[in-house]
């Protein structure tokens, strides 16, 4: 027997109990009501039933008390409906947080060996996502565009954390530093409609767009002569991470991270472990990087930074920012050089002087084949215009 509960009155008549009174909008799709006392306003739930096994899924949508009573049958039924939609296209029955999704793309990475990777990611959440309650307890399926591109103009007006954090930041953030915040999140999201809790990438594909042309770090180049300045202006340990990032193109973090028993002397190579790269890998040095490396073990403990600070401590970007900075001005080079322009340096010195291909670029640098031809493209566009030049007749 049909009960009417779209209207105050009907659900107001109603007999309190503990099982919902249905509602049928289509065949397999049902909202319902739960009236279990006189004095409150009732909950509203969901029914689908999977037409391939025939089960039936609850969902429950909440009490809509902050809307007027005769409000709420409409906006219980807009939620049943989207939920309707996301099982009808191969949803899940599960239904998620934005905060849900990001742990989930946490746990994700941890279960592929990507610590670093996930570190980061968290560490970027609780600042960002976890802190904004309205936003981070939006469900999958109720986020809009306007609700990501709110929480984006939000983290762009906030000030960059200073090196020193028991100070207020000041700093305006940079595009490049907000399209990292965006990109952990953009993949977060894209996590979940890969796990089914969302069907559509609607409500974050154009406002978490990455700001184009944001890192401008990758347009400070440095020459062989002035690398060196560089290396001889530094003080002893700032030079010995310097000349190690002029000789292999890692990441200034990751290159930090080495400890002494990541090189093999036997064998002259290096494993690559903390990177954004995620699995492992090994580089074969040559003889004269080889015998760097070596140099930098002597008398060192297996577990001991390769490259460390005067105080014997490991480097971080925090570390070696400033020491680098007054390096850098010593040598009159360029204020924009940093730590990152020598890993930028050396990959355009391995695909325009030395005409390595960009896989073996890609491989040795720790990225992907298409960060290689997005960034340095120009390059290779260079080399074809000279290739064929030489087949003129």
């Amino acid at each position: 027997m049909a009960v009417k509960i779209h209207t105050v009155s009907a659900r107001e008549a109603l007999k309190p109990r503990h099982n919902p009174y249905w509602h049928r909008v289509r065949k397999g799709a049902y909202i319902g009501f739960r009236k279990t006392s006189a004095a409150t306003g009732g909950s509203w739930l969901a029914r689908f039933r999977d037409e391939e096994t025939g089960k039936q899924q609850l969902q429950s949508l909440g009490r809509f008390d902050k809307l007027p009573p005769s409000d709420r049958f409409d906006a219980a039924l807009r939620e049943a409906e989207a939920w309707f939609r996301h099982r009808d296209t191969g949803g899940t029955s599960e239904l998620i947080t934005v905060a849900g999704a990001c742990r989930e793309y946490v746990k994700h990475l941890q279960d592929r060996g990507r610590e670093a990777a996930a570190t980061d990611a968290a560490r970027r959440f609780k600042r960002w996502i976890y802190g904004n309650e309205k936003f981070a307890g939006t469900r999958l399926l109720k986020l809009t565009p306007k609700a990501v591109a709110d929480w984006r103009t939000e983290l762009a007006k906030t000030p960059a954390i200073p090196q020193d954090k028991s100070k207020p930041g000041t700093r305006l953030r940079s595009a490049s530093t907000l399209n990292r915040d965006m990109t952990a999140l953009r993949a977060a999201l894209n996590l979940a409609r890969e796990n089914g809790h969302v069907t559509t990438d609607q409500a974050w594909l154009a406002k978490l767009r990455p700001v184009e042309n944001a890192d401008g770090r990758r347009d400070v180049y440095l020459d062989i002569e002035q690398r060196r300045k560089l290396i001889d202006a530094a003080r002893a340990d700032v030079s010995a991470l310097l000349r190690a990032l002029s000789m292999v193109p890692l990441r200034p973090g990751a290159m930090a991270a080495l400890r002494v028993g990541d090189f093999d002397k036997r064998l002259s190579t290096i494993t690559i472990g903390k990177d954004k790269a995620g699995a492992d890998r090994k580089i074969t040095l040559p003889k004269s990087t080889a015998a760097f490396f070596e140099a930098l073990c002597r008398d060192k403990l297996p577990a001991t930074p390769l490259l460390t600070r005067a105080d014997g401590k490991a480097w971080d970007k925090d570390a070696w920012k400033g020491p680098i900075k007054d390096a850098v001005k010593a040598a009159g080079l360029p204020h924009a050089a940093t730590a990152y322009a020598l890993r930028h340096s050396a990959i355009t010195d391995l695909i325009a002087l030395h005409k390595l291909d960009t896989l073996t670029v890609a491989q040795l640098s720790g990225t992907s084949l298409q960060m290689i031809e997005r960034h340095y493209g120009h390059l290779l566009r260079e080399h074809a215009a000279s290739a064929l030049a030489r087949l003129a007749l």
